[in-house]
């Protein structure tokens, strides 16, 4: 299909998809479950690290390690004792174990500490379009203290050619406002047009089909080709379109 047609498509299948259904399904539940800024971001961080694997699965796992967290995340990172770390040791999600998660809590408490916050250190490296050198300073920045050298694995860096699909899902949820009650908007130091796809095996899979991607990997290089495409269609707010590519694969098998 020619371009207009493909817009007119994934344009129908954004409408479809991105609206309050879709949170059911989808870990995005568990930073809905805050109103606080601090803690819609804390939890959103830590659901979307662990978000790779059965869906349903990444759900549970992040809803108890709110449970762990006393349901206030923000509070918990900024005024735990050591003492308190101690539940947490038992948290695991597929590779992501207890230490791992001691670390992020220890990385956390940094960031608000001395960085003011996650939206600030973000900000503090954004480049016209894009947002990937942000997320490789974030990760330089968020294991500046001392910490487990295993836990790195968990925070990607596309300055290595990582998707970084986490990420980038994290950052789309922050600062799209999508005014359909499912991505927050509450970055506004920060633009939708500076955001990527978070390419993962759907998504990549249905651009493929639609000629929106060519490279095989989903890595780095592919989600640059990506952004290409997805800003052709709509310069403003490309990453609308992760509710097409991402609905059409894992609810359409596209």
């Amino acid at each position: 299909m020619n371009q207009k047609d493909l817009k007119e498509f994934l344009d129908l299948k954004v409408s479809q998809y991105n609206n309050p259904k879709f949170i059911e399904s989808d870990p995005i539940q568990i930073p809905h479950t805050f109103t606080k800024k601090e803690d819609i971001e804390i939890s959103g961080f830590l659901t979307a690290t662990i978000s790779w694997g059965n869906r349903k699965s990444i759900i549970n796992n992040a809803n108890r390690l709110m449970l762990l967290l006393d349901n206030a995340p923000y509070d918990f990172v900024l005024n735990h004792k050591e003492t308190d770390l101690e539940k947490l040791k038992s948290f695991v999600h597929r590779t992501f174990n207890g230490d791992d998660c001691i670390q992020f809590i220890k990385c956390l408490r940094s960031i608000y500490e001395n960085h003011n916050g996650l939206e600030a250190v973000f900000s503090k490296f954004v480049e016209k379009d894009s947002l990937q050198k942000s997320i490789s300073e974030f990760k330089r920045i968020f294991f500046e203290i001392e910490h487990v050298t295993r836990t790195q694995k968990h925070v990607s860096d596309p300055l290595k050619n990582s998707a970084a699909k986490r990420l980038n899902m994290m950052l789309r949820w922050f600062i799209r406002n999508d005014n359909a009650g499912v991505d927050f908007g509450i970055w506004k130091s920060l633009s939708p047009s500076q955001l990527s796809c978070p390419l993962d095996v759907h998504s990549g899979n249905v651009a493929r089909k639609l000629g929106l991607l060519k490279r095989k990997q989903n890595d780095a290089k592919a989600l640059k080709e990506l952004d290409i495409n997805l800003r052709n269609l709509d310069p403003l707010d490309p990453v609308k379109y992760d509710f097409a590519l991402f609905g059409l694969g894992a609810f359409e098998n596209f």
